[in-house]
């Protein structure tokens, strides 16, 4: 009878110390299924969990197999913040593009961004990511300073803002769906070898130089940058991009180009021998960057099928293996 009892409560003692633990456990809906996640609240003024965002980032265990959103207060948050390979599954959810502002000032080295997301399977919402090193208004050299990297796989933005003057934003390598997100820059401010769709985007050139360098290597490679539904706009002159790489692939579908835009468009850069591999692409555009008379002789035309597919999120989740399967 003893033993019995002994049993019986250390079964109760470790069922409240179970429930203890999922006590910070919600359930959320992820495509159809009801699954378990937590909330982490960052507040600079002390009244959250963490005052810091990469503290609160570090308190998530490694490959960790839940989501996990990261409420962040609005405020000025001056830190690098890095969401490392090994910390997937998290939701970086801020106050407002406008409110919550994470900035540094780092430049040259593209391993040290403003913002650093190496994980797949990562969401970030309602934040701004800047880079201030080169800000317009503080007579800094123009070099290389980047407001974001990303580089892991099934990766989305949602109403985020990135601002810099060059190589504001590097995506770098993944699947990203960039929605509704603000990017600023002069020089190559949207580069890299990704695989993105920029869709509802607003790009604000702020300095005369190139809006895109793509980072394509082999025909057989999946990456590209398309913006679809876009605006871009700017008190400067761009071109919509130069090839970083040699099989660079580009397309501008149904975005408002004003008159920011050069008549040329496009530049090979240091590929001008090989203009016949390089994809870069107009379609359905507007506005009076949109006039395509003087372009580029080399610039691509794509046949409707290959556009269809590009411009919409087929390009980026054929299989509906990830977008829908994210939270609500």
């Amino acid at each position: 009878m003893f033993m019995f009892r002994l049993i019986i409560i250390s079964f109760l003692f470790l069922a409240l110390r179970v429930d203890k633990a999922n006590a910070q456990l919600s359930y959320k809906k992820f495509g159809n299924k009801l699954l378990p996640y937590s909330e982490i609240l960052v507040d600079g003024s002390g009244h959250g969990n963490f005052t810091t965002i990469q503290s609160a980032i570090n308190s998530i265990p490694s490959n960790n197999k839940y989501w996990t959103t990261i409420r962040i207060k609005a405020g000025n948050y001056r830190e690098k913040v890095i969401i490392p390979k090994d910390k997937s599954y998290i939701l970086l959810k801020g106050s407002g593009k406008s409110k919550t502002l994470v900035e540094w000032d780092d430049h040259s080295d593209l391993k040290i961004p403003t913002f650093s997301s190496l994980a797949d399977n990562i969401i970030v919402k309602s934040i701004s990511f800047r880079n201030s090193y080169n800000n317009p208004i503080n007579n800094k050299p123009k070099i290389p300073a980047i407001a974001a990297k990303v580089s892991g796989d099934n990766t989305y933005f949602f109403r985020v803002g990135f601002y810099g003057y060059q190589d504001t934003l590097y995506d770098a390598k993944g699947r990203h769906y960039y929605k509704l997100c603000t990017i600023q820059g002069a020089v190559d401010f949207i580069f890299g070898a990704g695989q993105s769709l920029f869709e509802r985007c607003s790009i604000n050139v702020i300095g005369d130089g190139y809006i895109t360098a793509q980072g394509r290597e082999s025909p057989n490679d999946s990456n590209g940058f398309v913006f679809k539904d876009s605006h871009v706009f700017g008190n400067a002159t761009t071109y919509l991009g130069r090839a970083w790489r040699q099989y660079a692939r580009v397309l501008f579908y149904n975005t408002n180009l004003t008159n920011v835009i050069q008549p040329l468009g496009w530049d090979s850069w240091n590929f001008n021998t090989h203009e016949n591999l390089i994809t870069f692409a107009e379609y359905g555009n507007f506005g009076p960057g949109a006039d395509t008379s003087k372009r580029v002789d080399w610039v691509n035309k794509l046949d409707k099928t290959t556009i269809e597919n590009m411009a919409s999120v087929n390009f980026i989740d054929d299989k509906k293996e990830w977008i829908d399967n994210q939270p609500y």
